[in-house]
C-alpha cells in the first residue's frame, strides 16, 4: 500500500479506476443476469504495473464507483470482492513478471474459473435464485468461455504492448 503514496503511482492508478468505471458503463447484455463487460481490463492492468495489493484497490473503488456513477442493481459487496480479487490475481501473476503467452493463458483461465464461473455465479445465486447454484453456473458457463479467448487476446495485446514499450519493470 506504501505505492499509493507515490503521485505517479496514485495518478495511473486513479486514470485507470476512472477508466474501469467507464468501461463498466458499456455492457452487451445477454439476458437479465449475464452481461459482456471489460472492465477487468484496466484492473488487470493496475495489478500487471504495480502489484497485487493497488490492483485489489483499483479493483475495489472500479466497483463502488461504478455503483456510485450508475447504479445498474443492488449494491452488492461480493461482487467488490470479485473485483478487487480480480486486480490481486493480475498482480500475483504478472507484477514484476515477463508477460508471455502461456502465463496469460494461465492467469486468464484461473481468473475465468475462480472469479467469472464460481465466484461470480454464487453472488448472483445469493441475490437472486438462493438456491440454484449450479444451474447459474450452467447459465453463466457459456458466456465466460467465449470471453476467455477475448480476454486473453486483449490482455495479450495491451501487456506485450507495455513490455515493448519498456514500462514494465520485469525481473523474470
Amino acid at each position: 500500500m506504501k505505492k499509493l503514496t507515490v503521485t505517479k503511482t496514485l495518478t495511473i492508478a486513479a486514470m485507470l479506476t476512472a477508466v474501469g468505471i467507464v468501461l463498466g458503463f458499456y455492457k452487451i447484455p445477454i439476458n437479465q443476469f449475464i452481461e459482456v463487460r471489460f472492465a477487468s481490463i484496466p484492473i488487470s492492468l493496475a495489478g500487471l504495473l504495480f502489484g497485487p495489493a493497488v490492483g485489489g484497490v483499483v479493483g475495489a473503488l472500479v466497483d463502488i464507483g461504478g455503483y456510485i456513477a450508475k447504479p445498474t442493481g443492488p449494491f452488492f459487496p461480493g461482487f467488490t470482492v470479485s473485483s478487487a480479487l480480480t486486480g490481486i490475481i493480475f498482480g500475483f501473476f504478472f507484477y514484476r513478471k515477463k508477460p508471455t503467452a502461456l502465463r496469460i493463458a494461465i492467469a486468464e483461465v484461473f481468473y475465468t474459473v475462480l472469479i467469472g464461473i464460481l465466484l461470480n455465479s454464487y453472488w448472483l445465486n445469493i441475490l437472486y435464485f438462493h438456491d440454484g447454484f449450479t444451474a447459474t453456473v450452467i447459465t453463466r458457463l457459456p458466456k465466460e468461455l467465449i470471453m476467455l479467448p477475448i480476454n486473453g487476446m486483449i490482455r495479450f495485446i495491451l501487456f506485450q504492448a507495455l513490455a515493448k514499450a519498456n514500462l514494465l519493470a520485469v525481473e523474470d
